[in-house]
């Protein structure tokens, strides 16, 4: 199957509204680079610098409509190639190394070697959105790997290519239930479980076959949108005293999506990395209803 590959240039004000359109607009893989030379120093601490013109590289499945993601984008000039299967897969491949979370997960392609001892999931740039390198699922990456997941159940709403309940897996959770409205994302995360061994503690299912019993923890790396609207469902799904973990939340969408939580949840955390957001907090014992 072929692919289109957009290059756009991008100022870095624009940055985050583009980088929303684009994921909306179905891009599988998004990534940034120095559109003029400006090499980037060890940052002080607490900054998150960016060069000051940058290039925005996505990639869409072969029948995404040009026009109407150029539209959408209004930046002016754009540029697309496209990619047959074995060009992508050396593209991709070529950047994807290596990548700890947390200090002891990694996330690797298969046939490389990890450079430390630590959990480990292997995985390939796919189908499905998720390989750890945005910044939305490097927050979420991070906060399983420190988490107490011996025996716990999680759920992996929105799992794109499972990279989330893989990873949750793979840290020692006992069982997965992974959700997608996407049937290919649904076929990627089967294929990757199967591909870490964990193939048989994964419930794979669309949102109306969620199962009804909470969760000890839910993950949901999705839209700020369907966060919001989804606010009731996914807090039914996770215990008292289970954690839920979000994002895909740009920076000015926090406080709405924690507001639509603050029912159910008391302490609501937010951290923040190069404009997008993850929210956790640990869901309380009062019952709440939505009229």
């Amino acid at each position: 199957m072929p692919w289109q590959k957009l290059i756009v240039e991008i100022d870095p004000e624009s940055r985050e509204r583009i980088e929303e359109s684009v994921v909306e607009l179905g891009a599988l893989s998004i990534s940034l680079e120095d559109a003029g030379d400006e090499p980037l120093l060890e940052p002080a601490p607490g900054e998150t610098p960016l060069w000051s013109a940058l290039r925005l590289i996505a990639l869409f499945p072969d029948e995404v409509d040009r026009e109407t993601v150029n539209a959408a984008l209004a930046t002016g000039e754009t540029r697309w190639e496209r990619l047959d299967d074995r060009d992508w897969e050396r593209v991709w491949l070529a950047d994807f190394k290596p990548e700890c979370f947390g200090g002891h997960l990694w996330v690797c392609p298969h046939g490389e070697k990890t450079p430390a001892a630590g959990a480990v999931v292997r995985l390939d740039p796919g189908l499905a959105f998720g390989t750890g390198r945005h910044p939305t699922t490097a927050l979420c990456l991070e906060w399983l790997a420190t988490a107490p997941l011996n025996d716990r159940t999680v759920v992996d709403y929105g799992c794109g290519s499972g990279i989330l309940g893989v990873a949750a897996a793979v840290l020692g959770a006992a069982r997965i239930v992974a959700v997608d409205i996407d049937p290919q994302a649904l076929l990627a995360t089967r294929d990757n479980a199967a591909a870490n061994g964990v193939r048989e503690r994964f419930t794979i299912s669309a949102p109306e076959d969620l199962a009804p019993e909470p969760a000890d923890i839910l993950v949901a790396n999705i839209l700020s949108g369907p966060l919001v609207r989804l606010a009731p469902q996914l807090a039914a799904a996770v215990r008292p005293g289970g954690a839920l973990v979000l994002s895909g939340i740009l920076d000015e969408q926090a406080a709405q999506v924690r507001a639509a939580y603050a029912p159910w949840f008391d302490e609501l955390a937010v951290t923040t990395r190069s404009g997008w957001v993850r929210i956790d907090g640990e869901r309380n014992k009062r019952v709440h209803t939505v009229s």
